[in-house]
């Protein structure tokens, strides 16, 4: 990986390589902008502020910023790249200068207002005002068109793309089918029919049915998470009890597991001191593998037979389920907590673990942009019941450490984090392609 100073501004949110990661901005605050930056890197720290100010599920939030980052990828290869745009180059209009800080920020301010219409990025718009156009005026001046045209572009491409389907799930009372728990009704139901950004479709990379409930395999799959992620669990270690929180995020005031990925990735890309043009395409990798995994993720939940009830739900009424090796633990509760303290489950069916198929599609994504998984990083979490650092060696080893989390955690069961796994790391496959 070609490592050079940055296009425009010197990198300044840096973190040694393998040290503790300088905090952008904490979470549910903006942050606190150094006076040089990388422009890349803000506008992702503003995404990830947007996360905490709007309680979103994951499809939501990972179809938000691809067209974030696809627009400031698109607006980077129209003015200085020889690599293959998302979308298409924009043309430059005659008789203008062309800086692409300016540029990336009209893309960025074009953007988010209309992605997060109800959040206040005033601290970043104006940081990004202050920024002076390095070289000199063409005879008409500097345009900033071809930053707010990649980024109309996108946001045009993805009007009507079903993202706003609200249809009601009709949820099944059969053994096996998922239905409500008590943190609330189906989340996002119809986000396995969103058009995808690289795919042809939500279930062209649609992972094997889990194992039959009536299976030895099933069995074993339930009773791990009976033990492992009970809150009263004796067989839980502190270290696990630690991962399970570490990954969790999915409380309202964090930036969610999406954000947390994004946050990962800004920290090992200042690491690796990537300048503009190269951080624009590792966030478009990343973000763009987020977004199909997430509607691959939620066909599988909500469109195949698989439609798999969570531990909560399976342990509870274990009675039910034509299993001899399973046994019903009718006040049987998972180690995942809301801020009140309430044991909960996300909405939505187990098969397969979202956060799983994100963390797949992360990590092959960093995997391919760098040629490499063996790049170490330390790396912190939002989740208000563990907020310190943790360290890897991989990108795959924190993937699969985040898939097996959600046992710890008692919301998934194992197949549903290696299924997820598997099907991220295809999505960043695809989406390498898609841009290489």
């Amino acid at each position: 990986m070609k490592r050079r100073t940055l296009l425009r501004q010197p990198l300044a949110l840096g973190v040694a390589a393998i040290g503790a990661g300088t905090v952008l901005s904490g979470p549910g605050r903006a942050a606190a902008v150094p006076a040089t930056i990388d422009y890349v890197i803000l506008w992702n720290e503003a995404l990830r502020y947007a996360f905490t100010r709007t309680d979103l599920a994951p499809g939501p939030l990972t179809r938000r910023a691809a067209i974030l980052n696809a627009a400031l990828y698109d607006t980077v290869v129209s003015l200085s790249g020889n690599t293959r745009p998302y979308l298409a180059r924009v043309p430059r209009e005659p008789n203008f200068s062309y800086d692409l800080v300016l540029n990336i920020n009209a893309a960025a301010r074009t953007v988010l207002p209309q992605l997060f219409p109800s959040v206040d990025f005033a601290a970043y718009f104006t940081q990004a005002s202050k920024y002076k156009p390095i070289g000199s005026p063409g005879p008409e001046g500097f345009s900033n068109s071809v930053g707010i045209t990649a980024a109309q572009r996108i946001l045009a491409a993805r009007t009507g793309d079903g993202s706003t389907d609200t249809t009601p799930y009709a949820e099944s009372l059969e053994p096996g089918q998922w239905r409500e728990t008590g943190s609330g009704p189906a989340t996002t139901p119809n986000w396995g029919r969103v058009t995808p950004f690289t795919l042809s479709s939500g279930s062209q990379l649609r992972p094997p049915l889990p194992a039959a409930l009536t299976s030895p395999e099933y069995a074993a799959q339930l009773n791990e998470v009976k033990s492992l992620g009970a809150v009263d669990s004796t067989t839980r270690t502190a270290e696990q009890t630690r991962i399970a929180f570490f990954w969790a995020n999915d409380v309202a005031g964090t930036y969610k597991p999406p954000g947390q990925l994004l946050r990962h990735t800004a920290i090992v890309a200042q690491a690796q001191q990537l300048e503009s043009s190269q951080a624009a395409k590792l966030y478009t990798l990343v973000s763009l593998a987020m977004a199909d995994a997430a509607i691959v993720a939620w066909d599988a939940k909500y469109d195949t037979p698989a439609d798999r009830w969570r531990p909560e739900t399976a342990i509870r009424l274990a009675g039910t389920d034509g299993n001899p090796d399973t046994e019903a633990d009718p006040g049987w509760q998972p180690l995942s907590v809301d801020r009140d303290g309430t044991r909960f489950s996300p909405p939505s069916p187990a098969y397969i673990s979202a956060h799983a198929t994100l963390a797949g599609a992360w990590a092959g994504a960093m995997r391919r942009y760098f040629g490499t998984d063996d790049i170490a990083f330390r790396v912190d979490s939002a989740d208000p019941n563990e907020q310190q650092y943790r360290t890897y060696t991989s990108f795959s080893s924190a993937a699969a450490e985040n898939a097996r989390s959600r046992v710890y955690l008692g919301v998934n069961y194992q197949q549903d984090a290696d299924a997820g796994l598997s099907a991220g790391d295809a999505v960043a496959a695809s989406v390498f392609n898609r841009l290489s």
